[in-house]
């Protein structure tokens, strides 16, 4: 009994100390997100600075950015030598602008309000049903951005560096044909598009967004020159006809049911009976899910309104707008590519 006591002890303080952490945790994005908003990591590339040089930089107030650094040192954003100096370290390199699988711009999107205050009304949305930001905000996260420039810039930029982060996987993952014509919904800046077309140099591509994000496109590569066009739409009201795939990536997610199934038909009503559609999404299991998918989902129920669908859940979508599942395709990250084809 008495190896017992000391045991359960040790086991009480450590559950003590991580549900008073976790109660605190909100305090490292916002810390993150100083360090994103003055560059912090930009300023450091040229060699470790002391917190007082790199106020003097960013117009900050020295003693207090020494103590966000400091904190975000606990969490291995910078590293504190023994002369006060704070260092790179990797996590604080993908946040500089100037490097390949930079995610600084994602980590903006994920701190910003749009999120932040969200998350801070997450008890209303689980006990209305209904995500909070639209009373937040006055409109669903897509309809609140189109015209405002910067949100909607970051947004695309970020789901672009998510996109270049999973996309070579993604495609090694698929067969597809030798030639064909490809149409990305809501594709973005082209990224996802640009990659399916560089490993498949007999495919013609078409990247289908709002003209707003199309005049920012990624698609002027050599590589794959003369081999794609753009098309401003809408995917609730029509898209391109006849094509040989289309492709909704990280798109059905984040969805309702019911705008998922408007997608899904208008989607339908364009495809031949030749035609395939991939959706790139997680699909979630009945055991064993990813903890990503189980933070990914928390994030379409606070910010979105969608959710993690799984593979039933998503057949029974598809069923309505008169589609099937040909088979789940796994990929080595997150995501998964759901073949479907006309019933």
């Amino acid at each position: 009994m008495s190896d017992a006591q000391p045991t359960q002890a040790t086991e009480i303080a450590a559950a003590v100390r991580q549900v008073l952490g976790d109660s605190l945790g909100y305090l490292y994005p916002a810390a993150l997100r100083v360090a994103l908003r003055h560059d912090i990591a930009g300023l450091l590339a040229d060699g470790p600075k002391t917190s007082q040089e790199l106020a003097e930089l960013t117009g900050t107030h020295a003693p207090f950015l020494h103590r966000i650094m400091r904190f975000l040192a606990t969490r291995g954003i910078f590293e504190e030598d023994q002369h006060a100096t704070f260092h790179l370290t990797p996590a604080a390199h993908v946040l500089r602008t100037d490097v390949p699988y930079s995610v600084r711009s994602t980590a903006l999107l994920f701190t910003d309000e749009m999120y932040w205050l969200s998350a801070g009304r997450l008890e209303d949305t689980v006990r209305d049903g209904n995500t909070a930001f639209n009373d937040i905000f006055g409109a669903p996260l897509f309809d609140y951005i189109q015209g405002d420039g910067e949100r909607e810039q970051l947004f695309s930029d970020a789901m672009d560096t998510m996109s270049m982060t999973e996309q070579n996987s993604i495609v090694a993952a698929y067969d597809f044909p030798p030639t064909g014509t490809v149409v990305d919904l809501a594709g973005g800046l082209g990224g996802f598009l640009r990659t399916v077309l560089v490993h498949n140099p007999g495919l013609h591509g078409v990247l289908f967004e709002r003209e707003s994000v199309l005049q920012r496109h990624k698609l002027d590569e050599p590589a794959i020159e003369g081999r794609w066009e753009t098309t401003a739409g809408d995917f609730y009201e029509l898209v391109p006809s006849g094509a040989d795939f289309y492709v909704l990536k990280r798109i059905i997610h984040d969805k309702s049911d019911t705008d998922s199934l408007r997608i899904l038909r208008t989607v339908r009503s364009a495809m031949t009976e030749r035609s395939r559609l991939l959706i790139v999404d997680p699909v979630r299991p009945h055991t064993d899910v990813p903890p990503s998918v189980t933070l990914s989902d928390i994030v379409m129920l606070t910010v979105f309104e969608g959710r993690e669908r799984t593979e039933q859940e998503l057949e029974e979508l598809l069923a309505a707008a008169e589609l099937k599942s040909l088979g789940v395709i796994s990929t080595p990250g997150a995501l998964s590519i759901v073949e479907v084809a006309p019933v």
